[in-house]
């Protein structure tokens, strides 16, 4: 059984000093770090507005402009970096609200069992029978693209496959003694669902938020690729990529600095899963 923390602060020294340990997720928290600053401190660091025009349309990497200009004459550097903002916020706020009502789903079903757990699978292979990019599309072209929408099609097409991920790990553990002794001493179905089974599947569904954010990321990429995504004029990784692509041979930095950027958060997630899998298992 996973031991309680007794505090939050001392279960932040006991995460931290377990994380370190691992070089995979030591060198992923420092990507992710990294980007969150840059997303906190875009306003500071970026040499000019996101929407400001300039001079020269598609000019090549300068003083002035590190990363060159698009062809609105926009800095690439600078809209890089406010385009962090996009990745940091939504990925996680999609996935998180996804947990929020998968997880419980997941939780009823596999402790439960019976025509319950027949019901909510069931709607959940409904789900899953739909290609998830497909419902993305379905969902923004009805509503219209927006940041709140983006949000909840990623969040509804990441419950099916969290609520089975969630389902699997109880249907494992309920059958555990501590589980069995808690019955026994009459405790309530919630208190067994929080106290006892939730804390001792928690690790796997961490190590599952950590890869499904960056599959997340990854979505929001492609939606904003195919105009999907958040409106402009508001700098968005897979819209600078789809507006930079038909100069990808003359002028390749438009594409790839966004590119390159997109693929770094997703790695640093995976290595910081992969670390916490890792600390998981030596437990």
């Amino acid at each position: 059984m996973i031991t309680q923390v007794s505090t939050p602060l001392a279960w932040l020294h006991w995460a931290i000093s377990d994380l370190a340990r691992s070089k995979s997720a030591t060198i992923g928290v420092m990507i992710i770090l990294a980007w969150v600053f840059v997303a906190i401190a875009a306003p500071l660091i970026s040499p000019y507005s996101p929407t400001e025009m300039h001079n020269a349309r598609l000019e090549p990497p300068s003083p002035e402009h590190w990363l060159g200009t698009d062809h609105l004459a926009r800095d690439v550097l600078s809209r890089l970096f406010w385009g962090t903002r996009v990745v940091v916020v939504l990925a996680p706020l999609s996935v998180f609200l996804g947990i929020l009502i998968a997880a419980p789903l997941g939780l009823i079903s596999g402790y439960v069992g019976g025509r319950v757990d027949t019901l909510i699978m069931r709607g959940v292979d409904i789900l899953l029978s739909f290609p998830t990019l497909l419902i993305y599309i379905l969902i923004i072209t009805t509503f219209g693209p927006s940041a709140v929408v983006v949000i909840i099609s990623i969040a509804l097409g990441s419950i099916p496959p969290i609520t089975r991920i969630v389902r699997s790990l109880v249907l494992d553990v309920r059958t555990k003694d501590y589980v069995s002794a808690a019955r026994l001493r009459g405790e309530r179905r919630r208190y067994i669902l929080l106290r006892e089974i939730l804390p001792n599947v928690s690790g796997p569904i961490i190590v599952d938020t950590m890869i499904r954010i960056g599959y997340a990321i990854m979505a929001i990429g492609a939606l904003g690729f195919l105009g999907l995504g958040i409106p402009p004029p508001t700098p968005d990784w897979g819209g600078m990529i789809n507006e930079g692509r038909q100069w990808i041979f003359a002028m390749p930095w438009i594409v790839l600095a966004p590119a390159a950027a997109l693929s770094s958060v997703v790695i640093g997630l995976n290595l910081l899963a992969d670390g916490i899998r890792e600390i998981a298992q030596q437990r």
